[in-house]
């Protein structure tokens, strides 16, 4: 079997830390934050785990 071609889309948005987690960055920061609060702002800075399942998928589109 070939290998398989990382998928751009997805290693553009994720990263794999060391110990395998997958890291992304949260959604919503584009526009419209004036209306959040504080809490929710500090909040969306911090990148999120990936859980598992979806782990699973993305180390195997990106080849890690």
């Amino acid at each position: 079997m070939a290998k398989l071609k990382t998928i751009k889309a997805v290693a553009k948005r994720v990263r794999v830390t060391k110990t395998g987690k997958v890291m992304k960055k949260k959604a919503g920061r584009d526009h419209y934050n004036s209306r959040e609060t504080g809490k929710v702002t500090r909040n969306k800075r911090k990148p999120t785990v990936l859980s598992e399942s979806h782990a699973k998928n993305v180390k195997r589109f990106i080849n890690a």
